[in-house]
């Protein structure tokens, strides 16, 4: 397998998933768009994986790259019908390519480790074979998907963000969250002022700094949760392949 991973941030790569691919012999071609790399051809990967970042969807005039990402992701996702991973921004510029809205969410950012739930349409899908009802995971955004793409199925929500993750088509999948965490993403997300700032608003100052122990804490579950979304999406795309 082939995989195209388009990053916004040095530090905000695919993570665990990252791990498991190349343990599983996957290529990856890694793509810096915020250092001016650009898209190549799509043809002959197998899938795009979209990470976060602390820019905004609709901050084109600022980062106009996001206007070739949003066509390169419409084109995988509409034309060509291809397996998609969108992570936090990546699944909001899912939601903003394929002609949803997104904006800012209406209170707080969601930063910190919360629970997500499965929808009904969720415990069905494949994606979340073997987990659920509910997650515990690490969020942080302020960003949301306010109205998902027309065809679009909404498969988790939270209490602050009701499309934690959603589905557009049979394979192309965005999640809000964060299931790529290791052990040092805290620390590193941290020295970014744009998510220090969301952090200490979202959660105060002494309550930021207990975050990366946290997490640490919780990371072997972490790890689990995401090793079973990683194969359980391998397995989508061996399905899709097969009935293609």
């Amino acid at each position: 397998m082939r995989i195209l991973v388009l990053q916004h941030l040095d530090v905000e790569g695919p993570g665990a998933f990252g791990e498991f691919w190349t343990e599983a012999g996957f290529e990856q071609r890694v793509v810096e768009l915020d250092e001016g790399e650009a898209i190549p051809d799509l043809d002959g990967f197998d899938l795009m994986a979209v990470m976060g970042g602390p820019m905004d969807v609709w901050e084109e005039d600022a980062h106009p790259w996001l206007k070739a990402e949003k066509s390169a992701i419409r084109a995988w996702v509409k034309d060509l019908g291809r397996p998609y991973l969108g992570i936090c921004l990546g699944h909001q510029l899912l939601g903003a390519a394929l002609g949803g809205e997104v904006g800012p969410m209406k209170a707080t950012p969601e930063v910190g480790l919360h629970e997500v739930g499965l929808t009904a349409d969720g415990a069905r899908d494949p994606l979340f074979a073997g987990l659920g009802p509910s997650l515990d995971v690490l969020q942080w955004h302020g960003a949301e998907v306010s109205r998902p793409p027309e065809g679009a199925t909404v498969l988790a929500r939270s209490a602050a963000c009701p499309v934690q993750a959603m589905r557009w088509g049979p394979v192309a999948y965005g999640l809000q969250f964060h299931p790529e965490v290791v052990a040092q993403t805290v620390e590193d997300w941290r020295r970014i002022p744009e998510y220090w700032a969301s952090l200490n608003k979202a959660l105060g100052p002494e309550e930021a700094e207990a975050l990366g122990p946290a997490v640490i804490e919780r990371l072997p579950k972490f790890r689990e949760t995401a090793r079973t979304i990683e194969r359980n999406l391998a397995s989508v795309w061996t399905a899709a392949v097969k009935a293609a």
